[in-house]
């Protein structure tokens, strides 16, 4: 492991502990050349995961970019850092066990989205509002709707 803080690759581990969870191992670490301290998290990876984009492009799958899509969306709402932790763990967990190495990044998109629909309603409008490229209004009404199950008596007022 390289060392953040004078980038040598000479460092000791000096402690190890899983997480709450056990999903994570926590290591406490120490640079041999400058004695900096730190700490790195590993993880277990069944498979790595190629994220197919709209326009044809490749990129690896990055766990922490979902994870800030996630935080953005959730973003003032009361829900616990844990739950959200659990769930990425949960999707990341869906799509390496799905058996492609390759995936789209619409098919993660409906993961998400399912996962966040059970989680947070508001959340879920949010990251539909730039999953799905809203526009306009009605496209917010929709997605309300969809959550419902039925149409809003207030929604279908304001459409007359």
């Amino acid at each position: 492991m390289r060392c953040p803080s004078c980038n040598s690759l000479d460092t000791q581990v000096k402690d190890s502990r899983p997480t709450e969870d056990s999903a994570v191992i926590r290591r406490r670490r120490v640079c041999i050349a400058c004695n900096f301290r730190f700490t790195t998290f590993e993880r277990v990876q069944l498979r790595e995961l190629t994220v197919i984009k709209r326009n044809g492009r490749r990129v690896p799958f990055d766990r922490d970019k979902l994870v800030r899509s996630l935080q953005i969306s959730l973003r003032k709402r009361p829900v616990d850092s844990e739950r959200v932790e659990k769930m990425v763990s949960t999707i990341v967990r869906e799509l390496e066990s799905g058996g492609e190495a390759e995936i789209s990044s619409e098919a993660i998109g409906e993961i998400v989205m399912e996962h966040l629909r059970q989680l947070d309603d508001v959340a879920y409008v949010r990251f539909a509002s730039v999953y799905r490229n809203f526009r306009e209004a009605k496209d917010f009404e929709a997605v309300l709707d969809e959550l419902t199950g039925e149409e809003d008596p207030r929604v279908a007022t304001l459409r007359k």
